[in-house]
């Protein structure tokens, strides 16, 4: 079984529906953005369909898994009460409209829409930021994940901020007259999107999850690792965007070589904590073990392409062949093994934990099946590799089938994932979809949102 984490309340937490529907929603975004890529790359992509692809699968499933797994992690993580989940519940709303009309608008070539739909993400992630940040700042003193959680949460603003002048400039172009170059502009926008709200949130994320789930502990080396990302990895972020937003080499190369540093000594942790587990592989260690093997690989190919030239805009997320590597082998392996915990464990809280010692319950790892897991593994890593190593060597077609089998592939695992929900799900995740009442056993005292 795999492993409850003690010294957490869970009950500390928001009914299920509140992440739940975060996760829910994510799925659909990834399914929808990896069809899309791969009809692009077939060449059938309409209107944007490449950006659109991008956001689908940035904004849509990454971010919006993000805001879900931090509203249930911070206060289930820091022992408060979440600020308000009515705010929880309207900012995911807000968010998936308008990443929908976003995506949307891009693929039928309707630009001057656009910053409607940026408007509506905007509400949605501030709203976000308000609510954790409200839900943060009733933590006495925060340890290294809420410094990351609270980080991020700045990063957000930012990112949301520049998005929304890009998507105006794309309906009414401004940036020219003003003076500003648009892509300096996206350049800065994409930097502090993935190495600083994404990628930050990652580290804090995995800080905890890959002791706790490795039944290990920091020792000296690991602590001094994890000071060295500390101090050099946000200078990093900062110093890489400002640079390239500027159109700075220097500082944006000073800024990608701390970036390297940071992420380097939190890849050697993720690495030591790993090979030191003390548990059986589950879905979850299995994808950070690719993590931990794609990260440094990543780091080594952009050293060179930064040291180049780090404002190229076919290096922005490292050697221009790599991105998949960084979005896909790093940040989206993440997300499919932290999933195939958390949105267990939360099912398996709400609906089984009290149950414990009175009748026969399942354990965690029983509830999805462990056959389509490591099908979805294998297809999502076959796929990305085959992306990859055909990137590198310009065969196009291969791409093609790459991209089609990790499509099949997150497919898989969003449907293992749902089927978790429906089977053992308490009726509230009905509530929250449909509305209605809830059952006593799933609510609070002052119901789902409030």
């Amino acid at each position: 079984m795999t492993a409850i984490p003690g010294g957490i309340d869970a009950e500390r937490g928001p009914p299920m529906v509140v992440p739940l529907g975060h996760f829910v929603v994510g799925f659909v975004f990834l399914v929808a953005g990896s069809a899309l890529g791969v009809a692009g790359v077939a060449g059938v992509g309409p209107g944007f369909a490449e950006l659109a692809h991008v956001h689908l699968l940035l904004v849509g499933w990454v971010c919006v898994t993000i805001m879900g797994a931090m509203t249930q992690f911070v206060p289930v993580w820091s022992g408060v009460e979440l600020h308000s989940r009515r705010l929880a519940a309207a900012a995911l709303g807000l968010v998936s409209v308008g990443v929908s009309g976003f995506a949307g608008l891009l693929v039928a070539g309707e630009l001057g829409w656009l910053p409607v739909a940026g408007v509506a993400m905007l509400a949605g992630f501030w709203t976000f930021v308000y609510n954790v940040g409200r839900t943060l700042r009733r933590v006495e003193d925060l340890d290294a994940t809420e410094r990351h959680f609270a980080l991020a949460l700045g990063y957000v603003l930012v990112v949301t901020a520049l998005g929304l002048v890009l998507a105006l400039d794309f309906a009414r172009p401004t940036l020219a007259s003003a003076g500003l170059a648009r892509p300096r502009i996206v350049a800065a926008h994409a930097t502090f999107a993935v190495f600083g709200v994404v990628l930050t949130t990652v580290m804090g994320a995995l800080s905890q999850l890959g002791t706790m789930f490795t039944q290990t502990e920091f020792d000296r080396a690991d602590d001094a690792l994890r000071r060295v990302e500390e101090w050099t990895y946000p200078v990093g972020v900062i110093a890489l965007a400002l640079g390239r937003g500027a159109g700075v080499e220097r500082v944006a190369l000073v800024g990608g070589a701390l970036v390297l540093v940071g992420l380097s000594a939190f890849a050697a942790v993720l690495c030591r904590k790993l090979a030191e587990s003390r548990v059986e592989r589950t879905p979850m260690l299995s994808r950070y073990a690719v993590v931990a093997l794609a990260l440094p690989a990543w780091a080594l190919a952009t050293i060179p392409a930064w040291l180049a030239d780090p404002l190229d805009p076919a290096a922005t997320f490292g050697y221009p062949v790599a991105g998949h590597f960084l979005l896909a082998g790093v940040v989206g392996f993440v997300l499919l093994g932290t999933l195939y915990h958390v949105v267990p464990f939360i099912v398996w809280i709400r609906r089984y934990s009290d149950r414990v010692g009175l009748e026969r319950v399942p354990m965690i790892d029983d509830l999805y099946d462990d056959r389509l897991a490591g099908l979805d593994f294998w297809l999502t890593l076959g796929g990305l590799s085959l992306v990859v190593g055909s990137e590198v060597a310009r065969i196009e077609g291969a791409v093609l089938v790459g991209g089609i089998a990790t499509t099949i592939g997150f497919g898989v695992f969003a449907a293992n994932l749902v089927g978790v929900v429906v089977r053992h799900g308490p009726e509230s995740l009905r509530v929250g979809f449909l509305g209605g009442r809830e059952s006593a056993s799933d609510s609070d005292a002052d119901g789902p949102f409030s």
